[in-house]
């Protein structure tokens, strides 16, 4: 235990000769309070409420100065706060190692004074004093290596943590062990990816291209086996997923990349991931899927997330469509696009909105846009159309406002302040669409004329 307090403390600045009797929490702010009911736990006293109200009073002040970035501050209470290791209360006591772990590497991760041996030697005894814990530690400091670029000492640590047991498997413990493995395999997929492009450099008749070409084979075999039984377990594996897919397409195993993702994507022990689906369109996209496919998947997609970028794309697809359904479709995958804040300058979408209202109105269908348009009324105008937006967007975006105003136009009428505002403006360019815009209104607009908003 000694070695262990020493580690942490030896951050401390030599500025503590303040403090006698007393503990920190800003400079000139003294607890001494605090300090008695540490030194009555450290001198055996006899006041168990006492050991329990420090470690908690600790503990708040270590969550404080986390919050505040203070992490001198933090590693000075964890000091103290290491004294709940020894706590007479036995869940407390086996809780311990976890939240000293969890809190003691954030505190070394952002340390100025901080180094990765710090924190190697802190992980190691955290180790060994956190044993049920020890593969989620070993996780976190393999990825505090690489997040220093120093892969081999990680490959090493999920190795060492892939031989470990500690009593009967636990179904948690193997999906740790599965995770572990996981991450070993995309540390191989790297090394794999590194080899891969540079076999695209090499010519295929030379000799260190066939060395290369069975190296990069067995790599990824052995990426495979670590991979693959995480993918068996309920979850969101995103990156290993795309890097597993990536190997079987290069060796030609489309059947075995399409399973992949088809369970990814639709088996219902999984959570729902947005991008098993998109993963999944991209494959299909790649395969050259037939149209009927990809509608399928983004069709789940824009269940999801209707703001996602590929919602555009899905718009074309059901615009081009020859299914009366899907052309209906299309125009409200482009409405409710748009009902998101974070697409509401998306020129695309205006753009095929504006396009796709007007086809829709000259092929007599004003009744789909009359569905889309009931429940938007009364609050689009605002959030789109106000004087605000269109002297905002017209000195912004010329062609984007102009799009929008269209699209105003055929909702809202000639009454429309944007409209209106877009209107009067004099612009080069964009004269000659303005006064077609405005003939195109006077004929499609879905409201009375001389009605203002």
């Amino acid at each position: 235990m000694s070695k262990f307090r020493d580690e942490l403390t030896r951050l401390a600045v030599a500025e503590r000769d303040k403090r006698e009797g007393s503990v920190l929490s800003n400079p000139g702010m003294h607890f001494p309070w605090l300090q008695e009911r540490i030194e009555t736990v450290v001198t055996g006293g006899k006041k168990k409420r006492d050991f329990t109200q420090t470690t908690s009073v600790c503990l708040s002040f270590i969550q404080e100065a986390l919050l505040k970035h203070r992490w001198q501050q933090a590693a000075d209470y964890m000091h103290s706060y290491l004294q709940t290791l020894e706590d007479s209360d036995t869940f407390k006591r086996q809780a311990a190692p976890e939240i000293i772990w969890k809190l003691g590497s954030e505190i070394l991760f952002y340390h100025p004074k901080s180094n990765v041996e710090t924190f190697n030697n802190f992980a190691d005894r955290m180790k060994n004093i956190g044993v049920l814990n020890y593969l989620k530690i070993s996780l976190q400091h393999a990825l505090y290596l690489l997040h220093h670029g120093m892969l081999e000492d990680a490959n090493r640590n999920l190795t060492d943590a892939e031989a470990w047991r500690y009593g009967e498997k636990s179904s948690s413990q193997e999906v740790l062990i599965n995770l572990v493995q996981a991450y070993k395999g995309l540390l191989q997929y790297y090394t794999w990816s590194k080899k891969k492009k540079e076999l695209s450099e090499l010519d295929e008749d030379d000799y260190a291209y066939t060395a290369k070409s069975q190296n990069m084979l067995s790599q990824s075999c052995k990426t495979s086996a670590s991979i693959s039984a995480l993918l068996k377990t309920p979850g969101v594996w995103d990156p290993f997923v795309k890097s597993y897919v990536e190997m079987l397409e290069f060796y030609g195993d489309q059947d075995g990349a399409r399973e992949i993702l088809t369970n990814y994507a639709y088996d219902e022990k999984f959570p729902s991931n947005p991008n098993a689906h998109i993963y999944l369109y991209e494959f299909l996209k790649r395969e050259k899927a037939p149209r009927a496919k990809l509608i399928s998947v983004l069709k789940i997609l824009h269940g999801i997330v209707p703001s996602h970028p590929l919602m555009l794309e899905f718009h074309m697809m059901l615009r081009k469509s020859e299914t009366e359904e899907h052309q209906k479709l299309g125009l409200g995958v482009l409405f409710e696009f748009l009902d998101f804040a974070g697409c509401t300058k998306n020129i695309t979408a205006w753009k095929y909105l504006a396009k796709y209202l007007k086809q829709t109105l000259m092929e007599s269908h004003p009744a789909w846009v009359e569905e889309e348009w009931k429940s938007r009324r009364n609050w689009w105008p605002a959030f789109h159309f106000s004087f605000f937006w269109a002297k905002s967007d017209w000195k912004a975006d010329a062609d984007l406002a102009y799009e929008k105003a269209f699209v105003a136009g055929i909702l809202l009428g000639k009454g429309c302040r944007y409209f209106r505002y877009i209107l009067k403006q004099d612009h080069k360019t964009l004269k000659k669409k303005i006064k077609r815009m405005k003939k195109s209104v006077k004929k499609y607009s879905i409201v009375n004329p001389g009605v203002r908003t």
